[in-house]
């Protein structure tokens, strides 16, 4: 934690900003980001935005809200369900006969970057992006949409230790006014999902974080075949999976923000992949 904090410090300071902003979702990986700013920065320097649809739950509205409080964080509120709803409606007929996809989860994802980048742009303000590292390294991002910003804080950071984190830190902030943690309890304990869609749960997009984040790290920062992999005692499908998702997915991460390195083998400098030429890793 501590490194992130130094390292989001540094490079606010030296990039020649004073200010950022993280768009809030109430999740938890925007939920850390914003703690990293606010210990980094100072809160009075911090801006989160919430940018709720139709499919925000309210859940997601508290929580984002009750960090901004336990934070001292300003919190902007823009909903996108009118820009939403508006493109859907200059799409419709060009979509005609076509169901709704994942075409409309990233639309939405699109919309919350152009209004964090207007913040950006009006205010000069920084923008911290949000994405873990197990999700850059399966590509379970949006290109244009919550890539978009200047500083990937967490994009070393895989989801299993996004957790441990946040409990590090409440642990060190002991309990607070509210009566809760300094990140709340809701945040680390709730099913972590995007909310683009109905009833929508990360781990029925990918696996379970606790099979995933092991796979990544040996084939990732190990750089492990997959025969060694599944001699740890990984199910074959699952490597096969999770290795093609990394491969595939490079294309996005050389368009992603610079960001923290915590571990041995980060994506960028560290690791990378060939885009082209139907290039598998296995």
């Amino acid at each position: 934690y501590r490194a992130l904090v130094l390292g989001t410090r540094d490079y606010v300071r030296k990039t020649g900003f004073e200010k950022v902003v993280v768009a809030l979702s109430g999740g938890i990986d925007s939920t850390l980001t914003a703690t990293i700013a606010a210990d980094a920065l100072g809160p009075e320097n911090v801006t989160a935005v919430a940018m709720p649809s139709r499919y925000s739950s309210e859940g997601s509205i508290a929580d984002a809200r009750a960090l901004a409080e336990n934070l001292g964080i300003d919190l902007l509120t823009l909903p996108i369900e009118g820009p939403f709803a508006a493109h859907l409606d200059v799409l419709h007929d060009a979509f005609a006969g076509r169901s709704p996809d994942v075409t409309e989860e990233n639309l939405q994802a699109r919309l919350r970057g152009n209004l964090i980048m207007a913040l950006s742009n009006k205010f000069g303000w920084l923008v911290l992006t949000t994405s873990n590292k197990s999700e850059s390294a399966t590509g379970y991002t949006t290109l244009y949409g919550d890539m978009t910003g200047g500083l990937a804080v967490i994009q070393d950071v895989p989801k299993t230790t996004v957790y441990r984190v946040a409990r590090y830190v409440n642990d060190v902030a002991g309990p607070q006014p509210s009566g809760g943690g300094r990140i709340p309890r809701s945040v680390i304990e709730k099913p972590p999902s995007a909310e683009l869609r109905p009833d929508q749960r990360d781990e029925d997009s990918l696996m379970p974080y606790d099979r995933l984040d092991p796979i990544l790290q040996a084939f990732v920062e190990e750089d492990r075949t997959l025969d060694e992999i599944v001699a740890r005692g990984f199910d074959e499908a699952d490597v096969r999976r999770v290795m093609t998702l990394v491969t595939r997915a490079e294309y996005k991460r050389r368009q992603a923000a610079p960001g923290l390195k915590i571990t041995p083998r980060a994506f960028g400098k560290d690791r990378r992949f060939p885009i082209a030429n139907a290039y598998r890793g296995f």
